[in-house]
């Protein structure tokens, strides 16, 4: 059966007919992939985030809203609260992901023009502990039941091709060093410099083979797609699920040589590290401070312990607390957002340096992303290890990848570090 996956509708108040929602148990093969059920289609109207197999994914939109400047967060999450408010739910499975959902990504900066945006897809198919439902939604009118779609299969993108972005990595190296003039003399502790990379094909690049091979290769991150959108984060922002609130927090990072005993070794490295160990340290604390408003219980580990990744290992923290003022996820993200492990200590003065240095929009790299249920529960991610598809130009993308500055930092490092950051989406691409 093929699918039809309808434009969107204008952004606006809260529709004036009621979303219903009809959630029902799936009989999906355990050994077919979510991300297999995605039909072909445009990138902006596929959304996913995956896990270890487990997740959601859906299509369509039955609605959306988008929103800019300071209040974006605040905006998005009035839309979602009325609308939920009123929707009309049949969910005979009940599970975190099920029932009414919307899927969204938030611009790093308020200042952006990428804004903020929701998206509650027409279609959603989930995956948990064995479990798997289709989800159906719909404006006014109870929906059917779909079946899933049988679309042609994801094909790689052809003779892919990579451009220096807004710096080359000399003039990013350089403003590296500016960085750590600027901390050296005291003005700030960290501040985060992003880079870019151009990206063209001689296709339309099909993000379900990015999705995919995401998924394949980097199965402990969180596998997203929000509005063309697409990556593999290793860093959950904030997750709320039945009044407990959870956070990892990663900052300071090694690259893997694929030695598993030198790659130990260097584990042992990056724990005792001293400039690695202070940029985490400020990443940490502001989470748990941010944190520390809405919950109570807080639970922050005295040492972090390390992450290893693919191509990369991290020192990582998980933050955890008991919710105590009905905060949803969108709210604990946006009074997160931006962390130290983004922007940097002091917020303020990072964030001016960051966008006098890096000489780009970040876009909605480094912003959260992510999906929020009827009640407030949902999961969170930093849009890192990813990239936007051109939305005027489906064959052509901007990667990001960004690294932490402190005292100790060495320009040329930072550029490797930033290439070691680069590869997911590369390989990606390019079938490496």
């Amino acid at each position: 059966m093929s699918t039809t996956v309808p434009t969107a509708p204008p952004p606006g108040p809260a529709p004036t007919a009621p979303l219903v929602a009809r959630t029902v148990p799936l009989d999906l093969d355990e050994a077919r992939a979510l991300l297999d059920v995605l039909p072909d289609a445009p990138a902006r109207h596929l959304v996913s985030w995956i896990r270890r197999g487990e997740g959601v994914v859906g299509w369509g939109r039955a609605a959306a809203h988008t929103a800019s400047g300071p209040g974006r967060f605040a905006e998005l999450e009035d839309w979602w609260r009325e609308l939920a408010s009123r929707a009309v739910v049949r969910d005979e499975v009940d599970l975190p992901g099920t029932g009414p959902l919307a899927f969204g990504s938030v611009a790093y900066a308020a200042g952006s023009p990428a804004g903020g945006t929701l998206i509650v897809p027409e279609v959603v198919v989930g995956r948990r502990g064995g479990r798997a439902w289709l989800t159906s939604m719909s404006l006014g009118e109870m929906p059917g039941v779909p079946g899933l779609p049988e679309s042609p299969p994801a094909l790689p993108p052809r003779d892919v091709r990579f451009a220096d972005g807004s710096r080359s990595p000399a003039q990013w190296a350089a403003a590296v060093a500016e960085a750590v003039t600027r901390i050296t003399a005291g003005e700030l502790d960290k501040v985060v410099l992003a880079r870019d990379l151009e990206v063209s094909s001689a296709d339309v690049i099909d993000i379900r083979w990015l999705l995919s091979r995401l998924a394949e290769r980097y199965d402990t991150t969180w596998t997203f797609a929000v509005d063309g959108l697409c990556g593999a984060t290793p860093e959950l922002l904030v997750r709320r699920e039945k009044g407990l609130v959870t956070s990892r927090v990663l900052a300071g990072t090694i690259r893997r040589t694929g030695d598993d005993g030198h790659d130990l070794a260097l584990a042992a490295s990056l724990a005792r590290s001293s400039k690695d160990l202070e940029e985490h340290e400020y990443a940490v604390r502001s989470v748990a401070d941010a944190l520390a408003a809405h919950c109570s219980s807080m639970n922050v580990p005295e040492a972090p312990f390390v992450l290893h990744l693919t191509n990369v290992m991290h020192l990582a923290t998980d933050v955890a607390g008991v919710l105590v003022d009905g905060a949803s996820s969108l709210t604990l993200a946006a009074s997160l957002h931006p962390s130290a492990a983004v922007c940097g200590t002091p917020t303020d003065v990072a964030d001016g340096v960051i966008a006098e240095l890096e000489s780009m929009d970040r876009g909605r790299y480094a912003g959260p992303v992510g999906w929020i249920d009827a009640s407030g529960d949902g999961e969170w991610g930093i849009a890192l290890r990813c990239g936007a598809v051109d939305p005027a130009d489906g064959s052509r993308m901007r990667l990001y990848a960004g690294c932490g500055i402190v005292a100790g930092s060495d320009p040329e490092a930072e550029v490797a570090e930033s290439d070691a950051k680069l590869v997911p989406m590369r390989d990606a691409l390019t079938g490496g």
